[in-house]
């Protein structure tokens, strides 16, 4: 099991500086103990709390400091972009090392792999589950919200977004992260120091609470990968 990285305390070389304009980062995982698994794992993570996870190269300049307060900000390894999980989000992550038969050295496929698992989890439960197999889409304005665009291998329920997929890759590996939101997620853009006009709309998508009689819970047992 790969625990969430603990949070770092910050110092200042010039003293104290007021909370309201700082944000402190941490990782999201362990990644060093990560890449060392030797076997390919799958991850189910609940965070205790509402968290704001940045991607692998974005600024943290992205954020208002003042709008952050006491909500926790950490940084994945991947690509994407700002993503507001919840305690009753489905996230589910899986670590597949080189040697494993279903590792490749291509991005996409690996992409397309594990969006093809979440389309056989969730098809026997919901219709029109399609899974994007073409290039990266959307405003490049928009991809600061992971949610506002379509990447290779991201699931579809009836032409909304519903599970966003990233990945990092190393030597030893790839580490493939992916979530269903519980509910709407636009309060997201609360937290934005600037939201570019038309982000509001471009973040509509699929959640649990728009996808009724389904239990993630559920899908994922009878799923077998």
């Amino acid at each position: 099991m790969v625990a969430l990285a603990a949070r770092a305390r910050s110092r200042s070389a010039v003293g104290p500086v007021p909370t309201a304009s700082v944000v402190i980062v941490d990782d999201l995982y362990d990644y060093r103990t990560l890449r060392q698994l030797e076997e390919t794992t799958m991850f189910v993570v609940r965070p205790l709390r509402a968290t704001l996870v940045l991607g692998g190269s974005q600024s943290v300049d992205v954020l208002d400091p003042s709008r952050v307060s006491s909500t926790p900000v950490r940084r994945r390894r991947g690509g994407g972009g700002l993503v507001l999980v919840r305690p009753d989000d489905v996230w589910v992550d899986w670590w597949i090392p080189h040697d494993d038969d279903r590792w490749s050295h291509d991005v996409r496929e690996s992409s397309l792999r594990i969006g093809q698992w979440w389309s056989d989890a969730l098809s026997p439960h919901v219709n029109d589950v399609r899974v994007h197999a073409g290039p990266l889409e959307g405003e490049v304005a928009f991809r600061l919200v992971c949610f506002a665009g379509r990447g290779p291998g991201e699931v579809f329920v009836a032409g909304r977004k519903a599970v966003g997929v990233t990945q990092w890759r190393v030597r030893e590996g790839v580490f493939l992260s992916t979530v269903l939101h519980a509910e709407p997620t636009s309060d997201v853009l609360d937290f934005l120091r600037l939201v570019p006009e038309g982000l509001v709309d471009a973040l509509d998508h699929a959640a649990l609470s728009s996808l009724r009689a389904l239990d993630p819970m559920k899908c994922w047992s009878t799923s077998q990968h």
